[in-house]
Order: C-alpha cells, then sequence, then structure tokens
C-alpha cells in the first residue's frame, strides 16, 4: 500500500470534499455551529433517511438539495457521489443520528473517497457509544466499540466468546427487541456476574441509565419492558475477574507486579504499555506501578 497524506485545507484541489457531519442523537441542542455552516455551505447532502433529515434540515433552515445513501442503494449512489465529488463538488454525508460511518454504510463511501484520492473531513458530535461510557462508571481509559450483535444466535455465540477475554470495556448498540436476548446471550457465554450499564433514550426527555450486572439488569428489564434505542456498556474480562472476587480469581493473582509486566513485555509489548495493561489488570494507575517497580 502507497502511504497516503490528506492535507484537508490545502489550496487548488481540484476534487471536491466529503464532509461527515454529525447531526443529534435526540437532542437538536446538540447540533454544533459548525455541522449546520457546513450543511448550508456544502453543494449537496447524502442521507440515510431524508424524511428524517429533511425535519433537522427545516429546524435549521437549511436548503441545501438532499439525496438518498443507505444501505439498500448504495451500490448505485455511491459511485455517483464518488463521481460529483471528482468533478468538484462538496458533498456532506449525515446519518439519522450520530456520527456518520459507526454501524452505517457511510464507511464504504469513505473508503470509496479515500481511494480517489477525496478528501474527508469530519465535523464531530454527538455519538451515543461515548456519551454512554463516559456516563456508565465502567473504565473508559480502554474500550473497543462492537456495534450491534449478529443475529443468528450461533453468530452471537461466537461473537462473545471472542470476546469474553477482552480487558477493555466493550460498547454495544441494541434495539429494544432485542435488549433482553442479547443480554441473555451474554450471561450464557460469559456469566451474569459480570457489570453492564444500559443506557437508553440517549439526551432524550426520558434518558436512563440502568447499572448493575446482567443478571441484575434482565431482572429490572423483566419488570420494565425495554423502550428505545440501547446502548450496552460492558466490562471487560480483567475488570469482571477482578471484580468476582477482589482479584483472587485472575490469572494473574499469583504474580508479582514484575511477573505481571514481564508477561506482557514476554507478548511482544513495549514496557511502557505493558505497565498500562498491568495497571488496567489490577486496578491500578500507571504511576501506582512504575513507583512499585522502582522500589523493588
Amino acid at each position: 500500500m502507497t502511504i497516503q497524506v490528506q492535507k484537508s485545507y490545502a489550496e487548488g484541489r481540484g476534487a471536491g470534499t466529503l464532509y461527515l457531519v454529525a447531526t443529534p442523537i435526540g437532542n437538536l441542542e446538540d447540533m454544533t455551529f459548525r455541522a449546520i455552516r457546513t450543511l448550508k455551505e456544502v453543494e449537496l447532502i447524502a442521507a440515510e433517511d431524508t424524511r428524517q433529515t429533511r425535519k433537522l434540515l427545516t429546524h435549521f433552515e437549511v436548503a441545501t438539495r438532499l439525496v438518498s445513501y443507505h444501505e439498500h442503494n448504495k451500490q448505485a449512489s455511491g459511485p455517483e457521489l464518488i463521481r460529483l465529488l471528482l468533478e468538484g463538488r462538496s458533498i456532506a454525508l449525515v446519518s439519522d443520528a450520530g456520527l456518520p460511518a459507526i454501524s452505517d454504510p457511510g464507511y464504504d463511501l469513505v473508503r470509496m473517497a479515500v481511494e480517489q484520492d477525496v478528501p474527508v473531513v469530519p465535523i464531530p458530535g454527538a455519538n451515543a457509544a461515548l456519551s454512554a461510557l463516559i456516563a456508565s462508571s465502567l473504565p473508559t481509559d480502554r474500550f473497543t466499540f462492537v456495534g450491534f450483535l449478529p443475529r443468528e444466535k450461533k453468530d452471537q455465540t461466537k461473537v462473545l466468546q471472542g470476546l469474553q477475554q477482552t480487558q477493555g470495556t466493550l460498547l454495544f448498540y441494541e434495539s429494544p427487541h432485542r435488549v433482553e436476548k442479547t443480554l441473555g446471550r451474554m450471561a450464557e457465554v460469559w456469566g451474569g456476574g459480570r457489570r453492564v450499564c444500559l443506557a437508553r433514550e440517549l439526551t432524550k426527555r426520558y434518558e436512563e441509565f440502568v447499572r448493575g450486572t446482567i443478571e441484575e439488569c434482565l431482572e429490572h428489564l423483566s419488570q420494565y419492558p425495554p423502550q428505545g434505542e440501547y446502548c450496552i456498556i460492558a466490562e471487560g474480562e480483567s475488570a469482571a475477574a477482578a471484580s468476582a472476587a477482589g482479584g483472587a480469581g485472575a490469572w494473574w493473582a499469583q504474580l508479582s507486579l514484575g511477573e505481571h509486566v514481564e508477561h506482557y513485555e514476554a507478548q511482544g509489548n513495549e514496557r511502557k504499555e505493558a505497565m498500562k495493561l498491568t495497571a488496567i489488570d489490577r486496578g491500578l494507575s500507571k504511576r501506582d506501578v512504575y513507583n512499585a517497580l522502582i522500589e523493588r
């Protein structure tokens, strides 16, 4: 692969620019000034659901032409949008809510644009997964975004088994119709004692966070039927092992701090990264690990 360097605001470029514009996930006040200005200045807006996006554009008095780009028409509309970009047109890509290209076909358009040396510029804003993470009370220093699990049970199980020993916090999206089944599958694969946070209706009037073990959250949902779109934030394997028995049942329980760091170095990690991983496992700060090694 040949290295590619993008200067987002270079002068004299022939191609237009593809802007990835974040939209509110519920509360319209989360729309940024820059996002509104960008939508007004581009020549075309490509939307996942034009009816939904039209409401947003009307609210902010944006009159830019709107076209459809979604999972079912991307094979036809994607190349056409790239053609317009190569002609010098500037296009904004939006999803129904949040950041485009996250769990939606925007990724394919971004990939095609980059292959054609079309500059791709992000216009940041609201994101459901990160908003749920920072309010979950679960560790935020290392995390993995998973998105939606597959629909088939065997495929769900396979994905969850692959994530079972992941050490960072795990971020999932789920619909109200499937959230109970998904939690049940997590309990089958991981056990019901792992801590999770269910975040729903983020930034809206009925925003709610339910924090507890998988079993406790399942019990809650049996009493209060799921409503609204969910983010499931689940603790990683190391935090789960530590919380299950104060760390006594963790794989590293019999290792000294130095041996713990050496374990990760033996896996090919630099010493700084090995110390960071050790700190995450043990629920310590990196400085605590560093000081302990210096004293030793």
